[in-house]
């Protein structure tokens, strides 16, 4: 349990709300609601004492870490003392040992409960119009994350096994669910890079019980195959994918035909399906529904000429195969999103040295994520346009700067802060992501790098040889 006066608890949820610009006087209300952390904090146990570093006090640094472009424990106390000196408190020591301690304190589910309730309140709140013919469609892609190179990382989240030890880095497979409409991160599932049961058609399984039937699945042709669609389809969901020509090969001469290059055939059951034993695999059916369709794509600068659509949605009156290709086309923004996560908020590379430490410093991520996501839903619906079209790095900068001016609420008045808040989504609705459909550019880069020697042994062999030739000089 928590320990702590319930007037310091709402005047610190107060504070955390305003930074991010929680207003139950905007259209989509209060996603860090009381009830929702009060909900997030059932999962401490033990007594807290309610002094320099609280929950949600230790919640605020945390996401102003990660935030900012200085990730360092030392940076986000300092902002600390700023905060507390502005209000008129004495100033906590400079040391980062107590903020450390505090956050190992805090148990992982605390933090993934407060993302988690962030995506799904804002999913559930946006603008029906945004949804795609009435559907709510999701986005599913993977990456992965490095952090530092502890025993304890490696020993979670080995390094590649192509690469030397001492040389490497730990590194982590993240999978997430996206929402189409506003790009909150429904669900986010993290496990080791390599071995059985560690790929992202694993980590789809395990988390797509976060969908409702009649969600629509858009992800890449690696999650078409028999047993996804066979699952989906048990779960009344839809699947949108890229067929994966390595499996299957598409014939438009056969099956039912429902327009040029657009047809419904029957996929017959693997021989063996390596995740099922024998009985299983002998109850499923032979055969499962799926429609076909070709979509050509005559635009400069892309790759692909044609790609084929495999979907379940068989229904050609209400879902043309013009509707599919424009849709399929969306999926490049689970590209942007992975991109606004590991560049713009800096969760490629990771600064905790724990396992745990490292899953709760994702997950502050996704809620900071999360959370930058809903401004810009407010500020979607305040101006009448979709959240898709307006920049996510513009929002952070925007943000940014405008923080000198929410960081003191309670000293200002209800208009005043009002008209901040106005003046903050109208700078951010600015920030428009250009609508460029025949732009396209190189892969390659024209800055070089700096000319310095890779290391390819361990560290502390380097250091022993640097040091026995100065003691030969």
């Amino acid at each position: 349990m928590v320990s702590f006066r319930h007037g310091r608890f709402r005047q610190q949820a107060k504070f955390l709300c305003h930074q991010f610009v929680q207003d139950p006087d905007l259209p989509i209300g209060k996603l860090l609601s009381d009830e929702s952390v009060t909900q997030a904090l059932t999962a401490i146990q033990g007594v807290w004492l309610d002094r320099v570093y609280p929950p949600l006090v230790t919640l605020w640094v945390f996401l102003t870490q990660v935030l900012s472009a200085d990730h360092s424990c030392r940076a986000a106390v300092a902002r600390l003392i700023a905060h507390r000196v502005c209000r008129g408190e004495r100033p906590c020591s400079a040391e980062t040992g107590a903020y450390c301690q505090a956050r190992k304190r805090l148990p992982e589910k605390f933090f993934s409960t407060l993302a988690r309730g962030a995506g799904a309140a804002l999913d559930a709140s946006v603008d029906p119009s945004w949804h795609w013919k009435g559907r709510r469609v999701y986005l599913f892609d993977g990456s992965t994350v490095s952090m530092p190179d502890t025993p304890e990382n490696q020993k979670a989240y080995p390094q590649n096994t192509t690469q030397q030890p001492g040389i490497g880095f730990p590194i982590a497979r993240i999978a997430a669910f996206f929402s189409l409409a506003t790009g909150a991160v429904i669900e986010l599932g993290i496990c080791r890079y390599a071995g059985k049961g560690q790929g992202e058609v694993t980590l789809l399984r395990q988390l797509w019980d976060v969908l409702c039937p009649g969600d629509v699945l858009l992800t890449d042709r690696l999650m078409a195959n028999w047993t996804n669609i066979f699952l989906m389809q048990q779960r009344g969901l839809e699947l949108v994918a890229r067929l994966n020509k390595a499996n299957r090969k598409a014939d438009f001469r056969r099956g039912k035909r429902l327009g040029r290059y657009d047809h419904i055939v029957s996929w017959r059951k693997p021989s063996s399906i390596r995740s099922l034993d024998r009985e299983t695999y002998q109850s499923l059916p032979e055969f499962i529904t799926i429609r076909e369709c070709l979509i050509r794509v005559a635009q400069p600068g892309f790759r692909t000429k044609s790609i084929v659509i495999v979907t379940t949605l068989l229904d050609p009156m209400q879902t043309t195969s013009d509707d599919l290709g424009k849709l399929y086309r969306t999926r490049w923004n689970v590209e942007l999103d992975l991109r606004s996560l590991k560049d713009t908020l800096h969760m490629d590379v990771l600064r905790c040295k724990t396992p745990e430490l490292v899953r709760k410093e994702i997950w502050t991520h996704i809620l900071a994520y999360n959370l930058i996501r809903t401004i810009m839903a407010q500020a979607a619906i305040q101006h009448r346009i979709e959240p898709r079209t307006i920049s996510f790095k513009g929002t952070v900068q925007t943000l940014s700067a405008f923080q000198s001016l929410l960081l003191l609420p309670d000293q200002q008045s209800t208009a005043a802060r009002k008209r901040i808040v106005e003046q903050l989504l109208d700078a951010i609705v600015s920030q428009r992501v250009g609508d460029r459909p025949d732009r396209f550019e190189p892969r390659l880069r024209k800055r070089r790098n700096k000319k310095y020697d890779l290391l390819m042994k361990p560290r502390h062999e380097v250091k022993l040889a640097m040091a026995k030739q100065v003691r030969e000089n």
